[in-house]
């Protein structure tokens, strides 16, 4: 029964492993596919269709170092892939129509980065032609991929990854063209950091910049010329009634006052006090009244800025992922405690024991700017909740990522924070 139940086991797991390997063809070739589209897509997106190029010296230079990693990946993703399905398909045969589309748009992408002199002949024989010919390129374009593929398994090595960086570094030395290179570096860090600079400078002062000149020119105006009847418009909301009444109560005691202490002798009728005080109303109601206005005005300004803002992201996707690389390069030569210094900085101010005064304060000068009642319920709800999501969207992020990136700044925080 034993001996039976063993054989059975063994025949399910022949079985699969089977089925598995006759699946490799197919399996392989959806992967040189899908990473083939990611080459694509890389192509499309920052390299307006064309080859990405990897010695540029033009402003392709700095980009490339962003998406350079993804890159690299997926072109030996597909190379080995695509090894994969031909050693498969040499075992298992079958036929190569099915999967022409697939092959071809391979071919297509990966023969441009194979520097054999065919290497952009197509791999999948076509319907029209000479069938020998086909095979020939195809030969030779496998060959290539060969190469290429063996190199990459060559870079493993048995030596250590110290040595070989500590011959690197001697061979790169004793390149004659090694200070040519040093100095292209540095243009192009030079480049890189300039551009960022300007990115930013120009995503501070352009939405600023829409803000005003558009309330002072274009919405301020509209909005006078629809509001026109202070008595009736003077108030957005109630608290603004409410402070309005506050400074009048304010001036009437102030007047008592100073007839009580005979500092102001004309005061002596109750006309008189009446009639300063119709006087100090008017000129309230004109006050809040240009007050709401340029509430009013400041939404919609508000919202010109962030089309303003939203319009650079969208227009300069070149100069975003300048920044981002720039950024990175900034983090990364921080020292341990530094970056420590500033995460815990940070998290002190928008999550930390003070902030809900911060918090209270910024929403109440927000309230203020759009003209909103600011609702001290509404105000406490959001500094019960999202500090404390923020609070928990950092330490995942600590605990998933930056643990990862830089585990002896994780410890530094640690330490600062005991």
């Amino acid at each position: 029964m034993k001996v039976s139940s063993f054989t059975n086991g063994q025949q399910d797991l022949l079985a699969k492993f089977t089925q598995w390997f006759s699946q490799t063809p197919e399996r392989s070739l959806e992967q040189a596919y899908q990473a083939a589209l990611k080459i694509k897509s890389i192509e499309d997106d920052y390299f307006k269709g064309s080859k990405i190029l990897t010695d540029s010296a033009s402003d392709s230079e700095y980009l490339l170092s962003f998406v350079r990693v993804d890159f690299e990946k997926e072109l030996s993703v597909a190379k080995f892939k695509l090894a994969e399905f031909k050693a498969s398909r040499f075992v298992i045969g079958g036929s190569l129509s099915s999967h022409s589309p697939k092959l071809r748009f391979v071919d297509g992408v990966l023969a441009k980065y194979i520097s054999e002199p065919h290497a952009t002949a197509a791999l999948v024989p076509s319907q029209t032609g000479n069938s020998d010919s086909n095979k020939v390129q195809a030969q030779s374009y496998s060959s290539a991929i060969d190469v290429d593929i063996k190199a990459d398994d060559r870079k493993g090595g048995f030596f250590p990854n110290s040595l070989k960086k500590t011959l690197g570094r001697v061979k790169k030395e004793l390149n004659p063209k090694s200070e040519a290179e040093v100095v292209k570096n540095f243009h192009s860090s030079r480049s890189q950091t300039s551009t960022a600079i300007k990115f930013v400078m120009m995503l501070i002062l352009v939405p600023l910049l829409t803000q005003q000149m558009s309330k002072q020119f274009l919405v301020a105006p509209i909005v006078d010329h629809l509001r026109t009847e202070p008595q009736s418009q003077a108030f957005l909301n109630s608290e603004m009634k409410e402070e309005a009444l506050h400074e009048l109560q304010k001036f009437e005691e102030d007047l008592k006052f100073e007839k009580l202490v005979n500092k102001a002798p004309e005061i002596v009728s109750p006309q008189i006090m009446e009639e300063k005080m119709r006087l100090k109303a008017e000129e309230i109601v004109k006050e809040y009244h240009v007050k709401s206005n340029s509430a009013v005005s400041n939404v919609f300004a508000d919202l010109l800025a962030a089309g303003a803002f939203a319009l650079i992201v969208f227009t300069r996707k070149k100069d975003v992922i300048v920044l981002k690389s720039f950024m990175g390069t900034l983090c990364g030569d921080l020292s341990d405690s530094a970056k420590a210094f500033i995460l815990i900085l940070g998290t002190d101010i928008f999550v930390g024991f003070h902030s809900p005064h911060g918090w209270e304060v910024l929403l109440e000068g927000l309230a203020g700017h759009l003209g909103i009642p600011a609702s001290r319920n509404l105000i406490f709800l959001f500094i019960a909740t999202v500090p404390v999501v923020l609070d928990s969207v950092f330490k995942y992020w600590i605990f998933r990522y930056m643990s990862k990136l830089s585990p002896s700044t994780v410890a530094t925080m640690r330490n600062m924070n005991e």
